[in-house]
C-alpha cells in the first residue's frame, strides 16, 4: 500500500466545497458540489442530510470505503460540517480529502496536493482552521483569475461561462477520476496521472 494514501486503508471523508440553494448551483464556487455530485452517480446512491449539517453518502470507490460529503452551510462556514462528519465517523485529518475551485489553475486543470496554505479560499481557510492542521488531501479544480479587473470574489460566484460549459461536464467527470485515483493509489500515482505537463 502506497505511504501517500489517504486514510492508510480506512474510511476516507471525500469533501466537495460549495453554496447551497439552487441560486448557486452552476457558479465556479460550485464545482466541489458537481465533482461529488459525479461520484455519488458512480456509487449509485443519494446523499442524505446528516447530524453534522452536511449531506452525505456512504460507499465504496476503487475498492475503497469513503463518505462523500456535502456541507450545507455556506463556503466560509465549511469547516464544520467536513469535520463534524469527519468525527463523526471517526475519520483523522490525513483520511480527509477536499475537492475545491482554485484560481491560481488554468480552468480545466487539476493539481492535487497535501497540506500548504488556503490561497484566499474561505472554504480551505474554514476547514484548515476547525481541523487544526493544514495536513489534508486537496483536488484542486482549475477555474482561471477573472478577466481584466473583476474580483476574484465576484468571479467565484458567476457560472462559468458558454465555453466552459460545453466543457464542463468532463471536466468534472475527469476531476473525479483524479479523486477515485487519490483514494485507490495515493497522491503521487494520481498526480502522475493527472497533472498537466
Amino acid at each position: 500500500m502506497s505511504e501517500d494514501l489517504p486514510g492508510a486503508g480506512e474510511l476516507i471523508v471525500l469533501a466537495g466545497l460549495g453554496n447551497p440553494g439552487p441560486q448557486y448551483a452552476g457558479n465556479r464556487h460550485n464545482v466541489g458540489f458537481m465533482v461529488l455530485d459525479e461520484l455519488a452517480t458512480r456509487i449509485g446512491g443519494k446523499f442524505k442530510a446528516h447530524k453534522s449539517g452536511a449531506e452525505v453518502l456512504e460507499g465504496r470507490l476503487s475498492g475503497r470505503r469513503v463518505v462523500l460529503v456535502k456541507p450545507r452551510s455556506f463556503m466560509n462556514l465549511s469547516g464544520g460540517p467536513v469535520v463534524g462528519a469527519a468525527r463523526f465517523f471517526k475519520v483523522e485529518p490525513s483520511g480527509v480529502v477536499v475537492v475545491h475551485d482554485e484560481l491560481d489553475v488554468p480552468f480545466g486543470a487539476l493539481k492535487l496536493k497535501l497540506g500548504g496554505g488556503d490561497n484566499g479560499h474561505n472554504g480551505l481557510r474554514s476547514i484548515t482552521k476547525s481541523l487544526g492542521t493544514r495536513e489534508y488531501y486537496r483536488v484542486r479544480f482549475g477555474i482561471g483569475r477573472p478577466p481584466g479587473r473583476q474580483d476574484p470574489a465576484d468571479f467565484v460566484l458567476k457560472d462559468f461561462s458558454t465555453v466552459e460549459r460545453k466543457e464542463l461536464p468532463f471536466e468534472v467527470s475527469v476531476a473525479a477520476d483524479a479523486a477515485e485515483a487519490l483514494v485507490a493509489k495515493g497522491l503521487t500515482a494520481a498526480q502522475n496521472e493527472f497533472h498537466a505537463g
